[in-house]
């Protein structure tokens, strides 16, 4: 049975009643009949998720290929559970400069506070990030493809590193989605995703995920969970899972209008260079196309040299394309992201004529997209 069939027909932990979605149950205590079960397998209140959140689970083990999955309350929530989970005091953590701001905040700021240390690293390092492994390193988090800049890691050798060493790989999986790339089956221990981006797809929740296939890992992270209170609303579980049964068919629409836009910009002349890995001129094209299947709507690009009132033109000239955070939704967005890079020396986005701008190409029709791109570099020149 194909993936895309296996993740329409998830039945887990279902009543008597088979409704095609599963029931949003919301309730804090659960009856039940006797001692036995009432202090069984610790899943007897709410706050440790009900029938939705079951389905959900076995849903995004089969799209994770995992054997193991807890739900959080959002994407960043999910990095710290993991990395959470398998360190402790005196312990030490590479993290790669690309990786999701907020990821990069809680690795370099409230691990410090916890007595945890870390190293950023170029993301282009490859098996050369041997050389950062020191004696009390625990863990390595990879994001490929990096936030904002889309650096692809060398995943295989990373993966290669750790085993060598004994060392603990987490990645997040939130670009891939689970579709375009399965870390767990290139070796990786953990995955994280934010469900509020493709999972989810329509912009009006939020969730993440941590899975694995190790059992020892995932009593870890059950038990680290349990002690920092998260937990999922059932709402937001039951949006995740609405969202997950038409995945593979969005972010194929999704990968095919990201092409077009990314192609048509590669062309403009006030453009320096597109950041999208499945494009051949992408530094990091062979690796991508090494260890992923298919691409989605979300890229980068590096405009030529313009001024502060040049950009403002553009950005706020553009009718269908928004400007906020986050991505994976069925709009088109477009965000200015130099006030958000903070890169390490040598990391080859400070070699760059322009502004950075990264770029989530919608559910709209491309060519509409495109006009609008066009009528607001038209603007910028006005």
């Amino acid at each position: 049975m194909k993936d895309k069939t296996k993740i329409i027909h998830t039945r887990s932990g279902r009543g008597p009643v088979k409704t095609v979605n599963p029931p949003v149950e919301r309730g804090s205590t659960v009856l039940l009949p006797t001692r036995e079960i009432l202090y069984g397998d610790g899943k007897v209140y709410g706050r440790m998720g009900l029938t939705v959140h079951r389905e959900l689970e076995a849903a995004l083990c089969l799209l994770e290929n995992a054997e193991h999955c807890r739900l959080t309350s959002n994407g960043l929530q999910s990095i710290a559970l993991a990395v959470g989970a398998v360190l402790e005091a005196g312990d030490h953590i590479l993290i790669p400069d690309c990786a999701y701001g907020p990821s990069r905040r809680y690795c370099t700021r409230r691990l410090s506070a916890m007595g945890i240390s870390s190293t950023r690293f170029n993301p282009t390092l490859g098996a050369k990030l041997d050389d950062l492994v020191q004696d009390n390193t625990k863990a390595i988090l990879i994001e490929s493809p990096g936030s904002l800049t889309m650096d692809i890691i060398d995943v295989r050798a990373v993966v290669q590193i750790a085993k060598d060493r004994g060392l603990i790989t987490l990645f997040d999986n939130t670009w891939g989605a689970g579709v375009a790339i399965r870390p767990l089956d290139l070796g990786v221990d953990i995955v994280m995703q934010a469900l509020t981006k493709y999972p989810v797809g329509h912009a009006d929740a939020l969730g993440g995920a941590v899975l694995t296939n190790s059992a020892r890992l995932a009593n870890k992270i059950a038990m680290c969970s349990e002690d920092w209170g998260i937990s999922l609303g059932p709402d937001d579980a039951y949006a995740g899972l609405r969202g997950l049964r038409s995945l593979h068919l969005r972010l194929k629409q999704h990968e095919e209008g990201g092409y077009k836009v990314a192609r048509w910009l590669a062309e403009r002349p006030e453009v320096e260079c597109v950041l999208h890995p499945g494009l051949e001129s992408h530094p990091d094209h062979a690796l991508w196309k090494r260890d992923f299947s298919s691409a989605n709507g979300l890229f980068s690009l590096t405009l030529n040299e313009t001024s502060d009132e040049k950009l403002d033109k553009f950005l706020e000239a553009m009718k269908l394309f928004g400007m906020g955070f986050s991505w994976g939704g069925f709009e088109s967005l477009l965000i200015p992201c130099d006030d958000q890079l903070d890169r390490i020396e040598g990391d080859r986005i400070h070699d760059r004529a322009g502004p950075l701008l990264r770029v989530h190409v919608g559910l709209e029709d491309p060519d509409d997209l495109i006009a609008d791109l066009d009528q607001a570099f038209a603007a910028m020149h006005a």
